[in-house]
């Protein structure tokens, strides 16, 4: 398999870990990458703000020169791949704009080619029985928390390879490289990276929930694919700590240092021992495997029977009509199709997450509230609405469905 490969200015300066890592992964699983010419930045960080037409002309340059050679386009950044996947969707239906760019960069460009993020060639492309089959130091006794971030999945209609709330493509790598990933809610939350410079108390307040998240969830490290992720929930890990009075010592790799290191490379190869939170440590005293599950799979098990329902939820609250018209829903609910167990841990997660932002400071009450929508899928998109309107209204409506339900189990409510 050949690609064009598209760097970026991260994985040349400030994540040079991610780039050294993709080209030893790429190398080890059989694929040639060829770097596309005279790169330029794409202009993820401020262009698509201040000039639409440049934030587009910027990635169709690369975009156009890839073309030439006839070569889909591997990016690994994630926030590159957003820019290069929105250029793409747009000079498809724009064929004014397509001209107009075109005129810009004094090249022609058809957008008849690809770009791909790495776990989309990863899963993808190469696949997971084929990286399967390379693994000679399994990471078993590893249990990371997958983060996808912000840019990767959404919006939908730019990416499409993984759902865009619950995504999974990452967590099956990281099984077939041995480890146990962990389930939890802002896997796909900003990590607030953004707002290091002009808000950097909003930002570390989201880097704090996400490391929080984690944690609680019994994540050891944290994977990821975005650099501007990778070095704010590392390098910034010690600020939070400081910030909050807390301590979490999760270190925090790409997913292409893992396969690499998993497929027989040396950690120090791939730049490991040169994160700030100590991974090399980590990656090199992993506990044994225990054979019986975790809290966390028996978690997992037991929130099975509930879930196409938030699904229907989810889609109801963007006025999405379900497959087949009003016909079709009549239909369903005459004969409901039973949920399967992974959209049944979908919306467990769904319902956790919702929960989780209103009582962030009271995990009972979440807990609760997350059994409560989880199982309504009504209840659940009325605080979902009332929550992007009110969150004081959202609290209270969910402190009702509780007292509710404490009273239909005959239990003592407080204040009555």
């Amino acid at each position: 398999m050949k690609l064009a490969y598209y760097p970026g200015c991260s994985l040349e300066a400030t994540a040079v870990e991610y780039g050294v890592s993709t080209q030893k992964t790429a190398q080890v699983l059989g694929v040639e990458l060829q770097e596309i010419p005279g790169w330029n930045c794409c202009g993820a960080t401020s262009a698509h703000s201040t000039d639409r037409v440049l934030s587009l002309a910027l990635p169709a340059r690369n975009l156009a020169l890839a073309e030439r050679e006839g070569l889909d386009i591997l990016a690994p950044c994630a926030a590159c791949y957003s820019r290069f996947r929105a250029t793409e969707h747009q000079v498809r239906r724009d064929a004014g704009l397509q001209r107009q760019i075109q005129e810009i960069i004094g090249m022609d460009y058809q957008a008849r080619n690809q770009t791909l993020s790495i776990l989309e060639v990863l899963a993808g492309r190469i696949g997971l029985e084929a990286i399967g089959g390379k693994v000679t130091r399994p990471l078993k006794g590893m249990k990371p928390a997958c983060y996808y971030g912000c840019l990767l999945v959404k919006p939908v209609e730019y990416t499409g390879f993984d759902d865009p709330e619950y995504p999974e493509s990452m967590d099956n790598i990281m099984k077939t490289l041995g480890a146990k990933p962990v389930a939890w809610s802002h896997q796909t939350e900003c990590c607030g990276a953004s707002l290091a410079t002009t808000r950097p108390e909003v930002g570390l307040r989201m880097t704090y929930e996400i490391l929080k998240n984690a944690q609680e969830r019994g994540a050891d490290s944290i994977v990821t694919v975005c650099p501007l992720c990778q070095m704010n929930l590392d390098m910034r890990q010690s600020q939070v700590e400081k910030m909050f009075g807390v301590k979490f010592n999760l270190p925090v790799y790409y997913i292409t240092e893992l396969v690499a290191v998993a497929c027989g490379v040396a950690p120090e190869e791939v730049g490991i021992n040169r994160h700030f939170v100590n991974a090399l440590y980590h990656i090199n005293h992993l506990p044994e495997e225990v054979e019986e599950e975790t809290d966390q799979a028996t978690a997992r098990q037991k929130a099975a029977p509930e879930v196409d329902r938030a699904k229907a939820a989810r889609k109801a609250e963007a006025g999405e009509e379900p497959a087949g018209g009003t016909a079709a829903t009549a239909g369903a609910a005459e004969t409901p199709a039973p949920a399967s167990p992974a959209e049944n841990a979908g919306a467990s997660k769904g319902a956790l997450k919702l929960a989780s932002r209103i009582f962030a400071d009271d995990e009972a009450k979440a807990a609760r509230l997350a059994g409560i929508l989880s199982a309504d899928a009504e209840k659940m998109k009325k605080v979902a609405q009332l929550l992007a309107q009110d969150k004081e209204k959202a609290v209270k409506v969910a402190e009702a469905f509780i007292k509710k339900e404490a009273k239909a189990k005959g239990e003592e409510v407080a204040g009555e």
